[in-house]
This record gives structure tokens, sequence and C-alpha cells, in this order.
């Protein structure tokens, strides 16, 4: 299954919720495939830590790793171009691999629309298809070349949501902007659940919203993630909750949301 994590703005945990889903998605021994189209490379560092420092390095050379590579020798000639397995990194987590953002990728974007390379990513996903249980894709906060590509090669968009207003009248655009890129490119795509982030289940607002959404039939999957500052340790210490500490409330929070993922249709 390929699972895009997206919402169109921003700081709302997306880079955090899919390297700790993949992560557990590995851990139940699925061969998972982290993708990273942020070029700000977030769930790049946090699932590989120094090495993905490393892959940046290597990405100024004459050929790029990682999504950069991918989409750069998708813009020119080779008579042996790379197989995509080629460009993907190994993490220091068994089953789990990523294939690598750089910042480079924001001065690309310009070059691949005016190309028209907006099938590459699912093309190369297709290529991998023999090799990857779980594919997870994190997205930048926007809906721009990437984001599009992303929609365009998943099945299924997982959409994080934190409970203010801005939150919410942003998730009826981005709902919108699903609903089209199924109808126009994609019609295997689905809404495959509303994540809430940072519930305070003490306070009245979050309640009051989330019960507004269930209310107008979205998918608002359970539980909700509660807000935590153990997650800042685990991104300092490059470390998915699974790995920092099985047992504390957000990781079994995050054990419970994906076989909730996992059970819907």
């Amino acid at each position: 299954m390929r699972r895009v994590v997206f919402n169109q703005k921003g700081g709302v945990g997306k880079s955090t919720i899919t390297c700790n889903l993949a992560a557990l998605s590995a851990h139940q021994g699925l061969r998972t495939l982290v993708i990273d189209l942020d070029p700000q490379g977030n769930s790049s560092h946090y699932l590989l830590g120094a090495v993905a420092q490393d892959a940046a390095t290597q990405a100024t050379g004459s050929e790029m790793s990682g999504v950069a590579g991918l989409f750069e020798q998708s813009l020119r000639f080779s008579i042996r171009p790379k197989a995509t397995s080629e460009f993907i990194t190994a993490s220091p987590f068994e089953n789990l691999d990523v294939m690598a953002s750089h910042p480079v990728l924001e001065e690309m974007q310009a070059k691949l629309e005016s190309r028209y390379k907006i099938f590459k990513l699912r093309e190369a996903l297709d290529e991998l298809s023999e090799d990857y249980d779980a594919v997870w894709i994190d997205t930048p906060p926007a809906l721009n070349f990437y984001t599009r590509s992303a929609l365009i090669a998943a099945q299924s968009c997982l959409i994080p949501f934190d409970c203010d207003s801005f939150s919410r009248r942003a998730l009826y655009t981005l709902l919108d902007n699903v609903q089209e890129m199924q109808a126009d490119h994609n019609p295997q795509l689905r809404v495959g659940g509303i994540i809430v982030n940072q519930f305070q289940p003490r306070a009245t607002l979050p309640q009051q919203m989330v019960q507004a959404l269930i209310d107008e039939g979205h998918p608002v999957l359970q539980p909700s993630l509660p807000a935590s500052v153990k997650i800042r340790e685990s991104h300092e210490r490059a470390l998915p909750m699974i790995h920092l500490d099985a047992r504390h409330k957000l990781t079994q929070a995050f054990v419970a949301l994906h076989a909730a993922i996992h059970a819907r249709p």
C-alpha cells in the first residue's frame, strides 16, 4: 500500500506522523520505504540521522542521490540510467529504507513542471512494487509539483489535523484538492483518514472540533495522538517512538492508530 501524508498547512506533524507510522510498519516485519519529498528533509534526518547529511553531501556531486537524483535523472538522457533502488538509502532500522530529500528539490521544481514529470514518482514506485510492502510519502506544506506527484502515485491520503479554526478551513480545501486529483489523474486514490495530532483531551475546543468533523461525516481516525514533549527527544535522537520508548503513551497511540489505518478497507 502506498500512503501519502499531506496537509497544505505547515506545523501539523506530517514528518513525525510519517516516520513513526513507517517505523511501526517496519517493526512489524513489513518491508517499508519512506519517500521524503519535502526540501526541508525532516523525515530524512529523523530516520537517517547523520547518514542524512552524508546523503546530502553526495547529492552535491555530479550525480545526485535520493529523490533529487531520481528526478534529476528524468531530466537528462542517459544510456545506462540508474534503477530506482539505487536512489534509496538503508536506515539503521530493520526493514526500513529511505529515499532522502535535499534542498535542491526547491530549485528543480520549475524545470520538472515544465517538462511534465508529474508521473515520474508513480512510475518509480511501480518499478519497486515487488520490493516493498508499505510505502509512506512525506510531502511539503503546499499543493505543488511534489505533492501532486505523491497524490498521483499513492493509493491512500492521510491528513494530519491540529485542532484550530485555521486547520479546519484548510481541511475543506484539501479534501476538494484530493477529490480533484482522484477524478483527473488517480482513480485509485482515497482519503485514508484524518489524524488528529497534538490532541488535548481536557480542553473543550479540541473535543468540540473533532466531534464536529465526525458529525459532518469525515473519516476521523481513532485514537487521536496526544501532545507530548517526548516527541522532541525522539526527533533529537533520530529514534522513532517505537525505538525510543515502546511503552510511552504516545507510542501506544501510534500503535493503535497504525492498526486503525490498516483496518480501513
